[in-house]
């Protein structure tokens, strides 16, 4: 190219790769380094290692978590919709009784989930899934599904 070009078209460009200040030195390999060898444990005291869970199974618990929160704000809301419209059409103040039953069904989803994994801890997975299974299907929040948010 000629001199004319300008400094932004200098940056474009390859000119000056074969510069030997540029150039890298290849670097020599380290010598290698004795290793002692290694001692052997009698055969009887090997530990099998602990199998973890695997990452299907981390979002599989990460989906049932996420349906456990989802039924509790069903019973949230549910149970608020269904006092309205005990004391709409009844005119009665919700009671003690009713306001106790409705804070233990919004807590019920939570306190299943905790107590099938710990409770099931040190089984096999598929023992947990089973008690978590069977809990998504026993919690569903039957008064938000029948009554609905806007409670028609």
């Amino acid at each position: 190219m000629t001199d004319e070009t300008s400094a932004d078209d200098d940056a474009l460009r390859w000119d000056g790769d074969d510069d030997p200040t540029l150039r890298a030195t290849p670097r020599k390999a380290p010598a290698p380094r004795k290793v002692a060898a290694p001692v052997s444990e009698p055969a009887g005291d090997e530990a099998e290692p602990v199998a973890g869970s695997g990452n299907v199974a981390l979002v599989a618990y990460g989906v049932l978590g996420g349906i456990y929160a989802l039924w509790t704000a069903g019973w949230v809301l549910g149970a608020m919709r269904l006092r309205e419209r005990i004391e709409g059409a009844t005119g009665a103040v919700a009671d003690f009784m009713f306001l106790g039953s409705m804070v233990l069904a919004i807590v019920t989803p939570a306190v299943w989930f905790v107590t099938a994994v710990l409770g099931t801890r040190g089984k096999r997975p598929w023992q947990r899934f089973l008690w978590l299974g069977l809990g998504v299907l026993l919690l569903v929040p039957w008064p938000f599904m029948m009554v609905g948010v806007v409670g028609q």
